[in-house]
């Protein structure tokens, strides 16, 4: 039987990741994601969890650890913020060349410098092209049930998986969240069969230098060069968009939740315009929605919960059919506009959709955004001319 416990997003990650029976756990402590760590330290020295615990002396070695982890069979998990997630960075690229199914809880947080411990989304942005896939949630049922989900994806793809979710917003905020049983997690999840590539009495060279062009190997098989690795993993990545939407369906079968798949949608059904976001910013896009609504204007929100791969399909079709399009995000590409505005502008261009089209950055460093600062620039967006902007800077969209 499941039971409702009232949890942050944090706790939510640990329960979620001991219930998909991880086997190995490694991560350094960093605000604000460091209860999920210590939640799960707690449940391996008490017993509830039959899993090994490694303490490690950086970010780095935490994402290293895990890929070794990984490599000889394991379920692994960690989880990291801001420029702790950064330091792992060249271990990120690592875990997904080497085609592993590591799951990682992104706890999002401003990167510094200047310091700040506050939510924004520029840490995971920032990894968008280390060819993880990246889910992001909007509150902490979605934190539990997304982690569950991940594994599922992971072990199919042989792609590593972020769950990200907003610092403080979320991770620090109680909220009612569904815990299910260990039957109907393991029943959804089965016991992971990985391929150990280190196996006692067998020698292998793991990731060796590759040239760039195809090679027999001494069997005389011809493999692949550097480019056709690469080639490989982002078909796959791209692939995996089925995958995603597939096991949310059976995630609903199972436990009676649907989180939208690839994007989720909110009052569309005769929207003439929409709001797009991701995480927790788009569940407070859908107040303003509300607001716009009744002074007239027809207003939905289009959630993005799978970032990379980019759901451009499924993008297209939601908002083949509205006059305007308005994007808040918690980042920016800076010298450019934010990261899912440019992506996706270049799908509804790519595709042939000619809309109205407005992007801001909003949130940074933890300013709060109101339902009401949405609505103002949104309807300065709708009713004017479209423009790239910042929400709240100097007290003002700018």
């Amino acid at each position: 039987m499941s039971e409702v416990k009232i949890i942050t997003a944090n706790e939510a990650a640990a329960e979620a990741a001991a219930l998909c029976r991880v086997q190995v756990i490694a991560a350094y402590p960093i605000t604000p994601q460091t209860p999920v760590t210590e939640e799960l330290a707690a449940m391996v020295e008490r017993g509830d969890l039959k899993a090994e615990y490694l303490t490690v002396e950086s970010e780095h070695s935490a994402m290293a650890s895990i890929v070794g982890a990984s490599q000889v069979g394991a379920r692994v998990f960690t989880a990291s913020s801001a420029n702790g997630l950064l330091y792992m960075h060249e271990m990120l690229h690592w875990a997904a060349g080497s085609r592993l199914p590591v799951v990682l809880a992104c706890v999002n947080r401003g990167v510094g410098a200047p310091w700040t411990i506050l939510n924004d989304q520029q840490d995971s942005i920032s990894q968008r092209d280390t060819g993880w896939i990246q889910l992001y949630c909007r509150n902490n049922q979605e934190v539990l049930d997304t982690i569950i989900q991940a594994y599922r994806i992971a072990e199919q793809t042989l792609i590593p998986v972020m769950v990200c979710y907003d610092g403080f917003v979320l991770s620090h905020t109680n909220m009612p969240v569904e815990v299910p049983s260990q039957d109907e997690v393991d029943r959804f999840l089965p016991p992971w069969q990985g391929q150990g590539l280190l196996e006692s009495g067998r020698f292998v060279n793991l990731n060796p230098l590759i040239l760039s062009e195809p090679r027999p190997d001494a069997q005389g098989n011809l493999m692949p060069g550097y480019m056709e690795l690469r080639h490989r993993l982002h078909e796959d990545v791209l692939a995996s968009l089925a995958v995603i939407h597939h096991t949310d369906e059976e995630f609903q079968e199972i436990f009676g939740r649907s989180w939208g798949g690839l994007v989720w949608r909110y009052r569309m059904d005769d929207a003439e315009h929409a709001l797009v976001s991701m995480g927790s910013l788009a569940l407070e896009a859908t107040r303003a929605a509300d607001s716009l609504r009744v002074q007239g204007l027809r207003t939905g929100v289009i959630g993005v919960r799978a970032y990379r791969p980019f759901p451009a399909s499924a993008l297209v079709q939601a908002l083949a059919a509205v006059k305007t399009v308005t994007v808040f995000e918690k980042d920016v590409s800076y010298g450019y506009a934010g990261a899912l505005a440019t992506d996706l502008k270049a799908a509804l261009f790519d595709a042939g959709v000619s809309v109205k089209f407005s992007g801001f950055v909003a949130g940074l460093g933890g300013r709060d955004v109101a339902a009401g600062q949405i609505v103002q620039a949104a309807t300065d967006a709708i009713l004017n001319e479209p423009r790239y902007g910042w929400v709240d800077v100097r007290g003002s969209s700018t």
